[in-house]
């Protein structure tokens, strides 16, 4: 059967039913589902083959029926199950069942597989636990048909994240915050209590009386269905008190691959029916590591990369990284690697890009192929993976061949047809070439490369008189007066900066922290201390591009702000992160395009990874 989600209030009677039976493995069987399930992907697709599991556990005890054994396999890595029948004789089968809504209904028959010939035992083929992509959350179990029907019981009923799982007291949780305000109905009030270190909630009742209920809602969509996370601990107020409080639950499935989980706290009092939800919330255990949990629910799992928009999705990566590297959290480690195997192949025009994808993540547009360099270096220095810093020298390679001195006297095209030079593949380059020089032990065409690109970026026109960096030159190789953009200005500022790291030649500094303090200054990139791009003014919007700009800029600078220890370069990171922290945050966590709060105020994926850019600089330098 399809999972449904579940309405506010359902018979309690029926729901601790529907629990007791899915929880000891009674076989109640509901009729046969309609159609079958709808295949899932995400590490892989459904219908795996179990020799291709990395690891073989067996997470709830081994059913037997008329001496035949019959076991659910799961590999945690993989995020997969199968299910085994032995002692078997010809015509005994087994398969699994996988259900979104705690056993209530469920997909039945999955791989469903019967003994052949003179053999005493099958398996099934693996199927996914759970639905990152679809944000659905699965309990699965095996089932075996021997003269009669068994199922083991359900993995996995419980979520846990770190030391703590569904079901643990908050008389153990490490804080006790109110996200959102309270819910009232009858007099009652309803509240949502989380644990914002541990990322776990719990909801309370109080100025009630007996039979009055609380319970959680979990959604893993921002509160759009929570099938799996209906009624969580819902308990009732007892006779002579006037409040009690549900156990906490959990809102993130590391195991599951499930990320930025919303909740609620619902209530209903005794003698009506309808019920009361606050808003939906979720935890901050840090501001970073919130951004990264709320940005994480939106990634593509079985595609590996944030849909829809492909230089964007390097730049996010870029911002996962960046993360890990700078607040010591391995959560999104797996991250890495996943986007780089799925993306380094070849896709058609429409599968990526608009353009095609020729392999090594590599396309027309120069700059597109550029950020993914900056990605896998930025990789290379996290993991210490070779591959890594190899990939970003054969895409390199690639954005040096549109090096053309014939041009205005050098600089990179920005496109394959040679229509434009632009301060993003320039600054690009320059930060690229610095970049593999330093960490190619004995280089010298990377580090003459470098120096030739900051003599020409110095002396091409692209830094106008006020310091800031104009998008690229006109047909006359002068500089085109079109807008500054911040990630324009922060990358010339990290090129400049790691030209000074490699070579301690006072001049890039110099150029570096005059691009900074430009930045800083004038109302086109800073307005009330806050970076501010030309599109975030009045009513304006940035497009899906723009979005990332400040992101982008933040990263340079940040890395500015490191070098030199600059109490004020300092003071402006942290000045960012406030802001959005403060303005530019909803009680999901989710972070807008202007970091300065004012409206309008989309957000999205992309605004989120500029976001968190800013979150993760401020908290690496706080440990600096």
């Amino acid at each position: 059967m399809s999972a449904r989600p579940h309405p506010v209030l359902g018979g309690p009677l029926t729901l601790f039913l529907a629990l007791l039976l899915a929880l000891t493995g009674l076989v109640a069987l509901p009729a046969p589902a309609a159609r079958a399930a709808t295949p899932v992907c995400a590490l892989a697709c459904d219908t795996l083959d179990p020799s291709k599991a990395r690891q073989d556990t067996f997470p709830v005890p081994n059913r037997t029926i008329n001496g035949r054994i019959v076991r659910l396999h799961v590999s945690d890595p993989d995020n997969m199950a199968w299910a085994s029948i032995d002692n078997g004789v010809k015509g005994d089968a087994t398969w699994l069942d996988r259900s979104w809504d705690r056993g209530a209904t469920w997909e039945p028959l999955l791989g469903k597989a019967g003994i052949p010939g003179t053999w005493t035992g099958t398996r099934t083929l693996m199927y996914n636990i759970t639905d990152p992509v679809g944000h659905r959350r699965g309990w699965i179990r095996a089932c075996g048909d021997a003269g009669g029907v068994t199922c083991t019981n359900w993995a996995y009923p419980k979520v846990c994240d770190g030391s703590f799982c569904d079901g643990a007291d908050p008389a153990t949780a490490s804080g006790d915050d109110t996200p959102v305000p309270s819910a009232t109905l009858f007099g009652r009030t309803i509240s949502l209590h989380v644990d914002q270190r541990n990322g776990m909630a719990w909801g309370v009742v109080g100025g009630g009386g007996a039979g009055d209920e609380i319970w959680l809602d979990r959604s893993w969509d921002a509160g759009a269905s929570w099938p799996e996370g209906a009624s969580l601990g819902r308990t009732s107020v007892s006779s002579g008190a006037t409040s009690t409080r549900t156990a906490m639950f959990a809102t993130r499935d590391p195991r599951g691959l499930l990320y930025g989980g919303a909740v609620r706290a619902c209530g209903r009092e005794a003698s009506h029916q309808e019920g009361s939800c606050t808003a939906w919330a979720r935890p901050a255990p840090t501001r970073a590591r919130a951004g990264a949990d709320a940005l994480m629910a939106s990634y593509q799992t079985n595609e590996g990369w944030w849909r829809s928009s492909w230089w964007n999705s390097a730049v996010a990566t870029t911002s996962v990284i960046d993360f890990a590297e700078r607040t010591g959290r391995h959560d999104y480690d797996w991250v890495i690697s996943r986007t780089f195997e799925q993306n380094r192949g070849v896709f058609p025009a429409g599968a990526r890009s608009s353009d095609p994808i020729e392999g090594h993540f590599i396309s027309r547009a120069i700059d597109d192929a550029g950020w993914w360099a900056i990605a896998w270096l930025t990789a290379y220095d996290y993991t210490g993976e070779r591959r890594y810093l190899d990939e970003a020298v054969t895409i390199a390679d690639y954005v040096h061949k549109y090096w053309d001195p014939s041009t205005c006297g050098g600089g990179v095209w920005w496109d394959r047809e040679r229509t434009y030079k632009n301060a993003v593949t320039n600054g690009q380059y320059l930060w690229l070439t610095t970049s593999l020089h330093q960490r190619i032990s004995g280089d010298t065409v990377w580090g003459s490369r470098a120096a030739t690109a900051a003599n020409w970026y110095l002396g091409s026109g692209l830094i106008n008189s006020s310091g800031l960096v104009n998008d690229g030159l006109n047909a006359n190789c002068g500089n085109n007066g079109q807008t500054v953009w911040s990630y324009n200005q922060g990358l010339a500022i990290g090129a400049f900066t790691q030209l000074w790291r490699s070579t301690g030649t006072g001049r890039y500094l110099d150029t570096a922290k005059r691009l900074a303090d430009a930045a800083m200054s004038s109302p086109a990139l800073t307005r009330g201390g806050v970076l501010t791009e030309s599109c975030d003014v009045g009513t304006g919007s940035c497009d899906d591009n723009q979005k990332q700009f400040k992101g982008i800029f933040i990263r340079h600078f940040a890395d500015l702000a490191d070098a030199t220890g600059s109490t004020v370069h300092r003071a402006y990171v942290t000045k960012q992160a406030d802001s959005i922290w403060a303005t530019d945050r909803d009680p999901l966590n989710r972070l807008g395009q202007r970091w300065s709060g004012t409206s309008p105020n989309p957000s999205d994926w992309r605004t989120q990874a500029g976001a968190l850019e800013a979150l993760t600089a401020a908290e690496g330098l706080s440990v600096r």
